[in-house]
């Protein structure tokens, strides 16, 4: 549901695999939630998050915004 009710408001969607989201975040594919919440307050450090589920979800649009310019995410639009 979170997924189809923007897509059918005609918003585009992305959909991240949670080792993407770490291999954008903090460089390597596998890693722990405390590396996550480092390394999102490294990114942005006026950030205030107070659970792992809030860094994950900046961690999610970090990714989001890193490959919202590829040439895949382009296609996806046309």
């Amino acid at each position: 549901i979170a997924m189809l009710v923007p897509a059918r408001a005609g918003l585009r969607v992305g959909e991240y695999a949670p080792n993407a989201v770490k291999k954008t975040v903090i460089g390597v594919g596998h890693g722990d939630k405390k590396q996550i919440k480092t390394m999102v307050k490294v990114l942005m450090p006026k950030a205030e998050f107070d659970s792992d589920d809030a860094a994950d979800a900046l961690a999610i649009a970090i990714c989001h915004a890193h490959h919202r310019t590829s040439v895949v995410w382009r296609q996806a639009a046309e």
